[in-house]
């Protein structure tokens, strides 16, 4: 179907002014948080109803155009970049909080509801939603579900897929599917963790039911200060070690530090290598507990200063750093590029060398900045895409951390997805019958690939080309990856 035809199809139920086609109104959405790859969609397409949806569904399923959902446009991997001859379904303006019940502590809501704004609705019951990623001021619940997105306070209270219970999903003939459920259990085979993370290549989220939690008595956060970030690695591995399980344990590097420290003003030690923020959370007694505890730990770990947060505004002002790193990061650098591997926590102080070694054999600065209880990483390369040469460069040196992350055993992606940023490294990551196996569960949902096609998961030619081309490239200029 031609453009204006199809254009003429979709404005037969939606506003002129929620169908797009002029270059100018097409622009805001060539990417996602990965702005280094753009690429500007044929139409987009704002709908408000969930009827709305089904409707442009079925119209792209008939024409066979590719539908690639976007929600806030904050991903990291590129999983939103829309496709030059599809449709870009913006789920923006499904915004509604549809319901909050706080004696069954579930909230129902539409797909572009902001993360934070469901902690807020649900504050007058005592009750907040426990995932709380970087960009939760303004990431959408939809997207959230796409990606399976953590936060700093994931290893204690898991990712997305652990704190939601139903989904309301549109396949791409625009019929409604309904996964989980409002109990502790659901019947048959688990289609609410495979929609997860799915990256909106299986269907098309309109409304999560979330889990709500209640609100700790008390919080408490230590920042512990290393003259080494390898033992603030160690320092992770050894509170865990100990049976502690924190709210959140989060590592930022100096170069991180320094970054934040003169845009948020949290309170850093700037002397520090590395510092370690390690939470606690509970009961007035067992944060006092638990915060005497880890403070021996860091103490034995080899902290320089150990520093517990006096009062609630402490605590948030010293994540309010964290959760800054990101923007911050465009202080000392006019570009980065956000890697988002997962290691092993006892391998974090080897992997955390590597990247060191790794940083200086590209000559490119590398910020590290992760959620060191659960070992996922987020190195932040910095570089100049106007200096010819170096985004190739930083793409080789992205892709030679996640190989490390393999090694090491452990995974491409945390949080992140894989999108297009990580689509070669599933090669490495996953063996061709398996790969296989994930484009089988791709045609069951969606047997005309027309759902975010070309993003996730490679083809197996993909994938001989790509090893080809790894075996040609001139690698022995470049440092060689720490063996484990």
């Amino acid at each position: 179907m031609k453009p204006l035809e199809l254009v003429t199809r979709l404005r037969a139920f939606l506003p002129q002014h929620a169908v797009l086609h002029e270059s100018e109104d097409l622009r805001p959405y060539e990417c996602d948080g990965l702005s280094a790859y753009r690429q500007t969609p044929m139409i987009v397409v704002l709908p408000e109803t969930e009827e709305e949806v089904a409707e442009v569904l079925q119209i792209c399923h008939v024409s066979k155009t590719p539908v690639v959902a976007r929600g806030a446009g904050t991903g990291l991997s590129g999983g939103a970049l829309p496709h030059a001859e599809g449709v870009l379904l913006s789920l923006a303006k499904l915004k509604r909080i549809l319901e909050i019940d706080p004696a069954a502590r579930i909230a129902r809501v539409q797909p572009g509801v902001r993360n934070l704004a469901i902690s807020e609705a649900a504050a007058p019951h005592g009750l907040y939603y426990a995932p709380d990623p970087s960009s939760q001021i303004a990431c959408s619940i939809g997207g959230n579900v796409a990606e399976n997105s953590g936060g700093v306070h994931c290893l204690k209270y898991g990712l997305t897929v652990h704190n939601i219970l139903k989904l309301r999903v549109m396949t791409i003939e625009g019929d409604v599917l309904e996964v989980g459920g409002e109990g502790l259990d659901s019947p048959g085979y688990d289609l609410l963790a495979l929609m997860t993370g799915s990256e909106g290549m299986l269907g098309i989220v309109t409304e999560v039911t979330v889990k709500l939690l209640p609100r700790p008595e008390k919080a408490q956060v230590v920042m512990a200060a290393f003259d080494d970030i390898r033992k603030a690695g160690n320092a992770v591995a050894n509170v865990i070690g100990a049976g502690i399980i924190p709210a959140g344990m989060e590592i930022m590097d100096k170069i991180a530090t320094h970054a934040v420290e003169g845009y948020i003003h949290a309170g850093y030690n700037l002397e520090a290598e590395a510092i370690l923020l390690c939470e606690s959370d509970g009961s007035m007694e067992e944060v006092a507990e638990e915060i005497r505890r880890i403070g021996e730990i860091m103490n034995r770990s080899g902290a320089t200063e150990i520093r517990a947060s006096r009062d609630e505004a402490e605590r948030l002002k010293f994540w309010a750093g964290r959760k800054a790193a990101f923007p911050a990061a465009g202080r000392i650098s006019p570009d980065y590029y956000c890697m988002d591997g997962t290691i092993p926590r006892s391998k974090l102080a080897q992997v955390l060398s590597g990247i060191e070694t790794l940083s200086a054999g590209y000559g490119l600065r590398c910020m590290n900045v992760f959620h060191a209880g659960d070992g996922n990483l987020h190195p932040l390369i910095l570089y100049d895409a106007n200096r010819p040469g170096e985004l190739e460069l930083t793409e080789e040196f992205g892709a030679k951390i996640l190989q490390m992350c393999i090694q090491a055993g452990g995974s491409i992606t945390g949080e992140h997805g894989v999108g297009i940023e990580k689509i070669n490294q599933m090669c490495s990551q996953f063996k061709a019958g398996e790969l296989e196996t994930f484009h089988a569960v791709k045609a069951a949902f969606d047997p005309d690939a027309l759902l975010n096609p070309g993003k996730a998961v490679p083809t197996l030619r993909r994938c001989a080309e790509h090893g080809a081309m790894h075996v040609h490239r001139g690698e022995d200029k470049f440092p060689e990856l720490p063996r484990f």
